[in-house]
C-alpha cells in the first residue's frame, strides 16, 4: 500500500468529520467553524518511551495519543474539537497496524465528540504520535487555568489515583511471582486486567472539566505526571504552597496489593506514577459541594492551599512523599 491509499484508508478509518468542519483531511489545511476562544494544546507519545508495542495494541497506541491531548483540553475546562495527528511509522511497520490506530483514536474521537480534522504521515526511525488538539469555549471565564489557586481554597481531585502506575507494573511482570515477600499477592486476572486497561486507555475528564471550572475551579492541571509531580507544577504556578493529607489520597483498587506485591509504598507508587489523568483543581471551601454535584464523577478533598510555595504532604510517613518525584520528561 503507497502513501496515498494508507491515507485514504486512515480517512475511511476517521470516519465522518463533524459539524463544524468546513474542510477537513484531504486538503492542504483544515477550515473549522471558531468559537470566541479556541483552546489549543500538542502531546506526543514514542515507542519505548510512553508505550511499548511489545505490550500494548496499535488501537491502544491510538488511544492513548489522543486521550492524553484531550486531557490537557479538560485540564482548561473547554469543549473538544478538533485533532490534528502526526503520525510517524517505521519503515517496517504494518499497513493494517496503521490503519489500527486511527481505528483506536476514531472510536475515542466518536465517544468524547472530536473531529479528527486533518494530519500527516511520515516515516521516521520508530513510532512517534503527536496530537494537536483544539477545544472551544464561548467566555474567558468558563476556562481555568493552572495560576489561580489562592491561600484558603481547598485542594481536590477527580476518580482515584494509582491505577495506571499499577497497570505498568503488571504488565512488566513483576506480579507473577507474587508479593515482595514472597506470599502469593491477591489481586486474581480480572484485577490486574483492569489496572492494565487503565494504564493502556485513559479516559480524559472532559465532561469533570467543563464543569469543575464552571463551579469555580480557581486552578487545574491533569495528572499526567503523577501528583508529585503536577502537584508542583500548580503550586508554581500559583505561586502557592500546596498541602495533601497522606491519608486522604484515593488509591484506585489494586494499587494496595501490587504496591505490597512488589515491596513498595502503596501511596507513593499513586503519587509518583502517573498517567492517572485525574484532575487535581483547587476551589473555595465554599463552592465545594456545587463542584461535587456536577462534575459527575467522585471528588475527594486531598488538602488545602498555603501561602508559601511547593507541594508538601501532611500525616503519616509525610516526610518520605515528601521527596517522592513524579515522571520527568527530560
Amino acid at each position: 500500500m503507497g502513501e496515498l491509499e494508507l491515507i485514504a484508508a486512515i480517512q475511511r478509518a476517521l470516519g465522518t468529520p463533524g459539524g463544524r468542519v468546513v474542510r477537513g483531511t484531504g486538503d492542504d489545511a483544515a477550515v473549522v467553524r471558531s468559537r470566541p476562544f479556541a483552546v489549543t494544546s500538542i502531546d506526543t507519545v514514542a515507542d519505548g518511551v510512553h508505550f511499548d508495542l511489545a505490550t500494548c495494541s496499535p488501537a491502544d497506541v491510538g488511544h492513548k495519543a489522543l486521550a492524553t491531548a484531550l486531557s490537557d483540553l479538560a485540564a482548561m475546562g473547554a469543549e473538544p474539537g478538533e485533532a490534528y495527528v502526526s503520525l510517524a511509522l517505521p519503515p517496517a511497520f504494518a499497513e493494517a497496524d496503521a490503519i489500527e490506530i486511527a481505528g483506536g483514536m476514531a472510536a475515542l474521537a466518536e465517544r468524547t465528540g472530536t473531529t479528527v480534522a486533518g494530519g500527516d504521515v511520515v516515516t521516521a526511525g520508530a513510532l512517534v504520535i503527536a496530537v494537536s488538539v483544539t477545544g472551544w469555549a464561548d467566555s474567558a471565564d468558563e476556562l481555568a487555568g493552572r495560576d489561580g489557586a489562592r491561600a484558603g481554597d481547598v485542594v481536590g481531585v477527580t476518580g482515584q489515583l494509582g491505577a495506571a502506575a499499577a497497570g505498568l507494573v503488571v504488565l512488566g511482570g513483576d506480579m507473577r511471582t507474587g508479593g515482595g515477600d514472597g506470599s502469593p499477592h491477591r489481586l486474581g486476572r480480572q484485577g490486574e486486567a483492569e489496572l492494565v486497561a487503565r494504564h493502556l486507555r485513559p479516559q480524559p475528564r472532559l465532561d469533570a472539566g467543563r464543569a469543575l471550572a464552571r463551579a469555580g475551579a480557581t486552578a487545574m492541571i491533569d495528572l499526567s505526571d503523577g501528583l508529585a509531580t503536577d502537584g508542583r507544577h500548580l503550586a508554581r504556578a500559583s505561586g502557592v504552597a500546596i498541602e495533601v493529607e497522606a491519608e486522604a489520597l484515593p488509591l484506585a483498587d489494586g494499587v494496595a496489593e501490587v504496591a505490597h506485591a512488589t515491596g513498595r509504598d502503596p501511596r507513593a507508587l499513586a503519587i509518583g506514577g502517573g498517567e492517572d489523568y485525574e484532575l487535581l483543581f483547587t476551589i473555595s471551601s465554599e463552592r465545594w459541594e456545587a463542584a461535587a454535584a456536577s462534575a459527575g464523577v467522585p471528588l475527594t478533598r486531598l488538602g488545602r492551599v498555603l501561602e508559601g510555595n511547593g507541594l508538601r504532604f501532611a500525616g503519616r510517613d509525610a516526610a518520605d512523599l515528601d521527596l517522592v518525584r513524579g515522571y520527568g520528561h527530560l
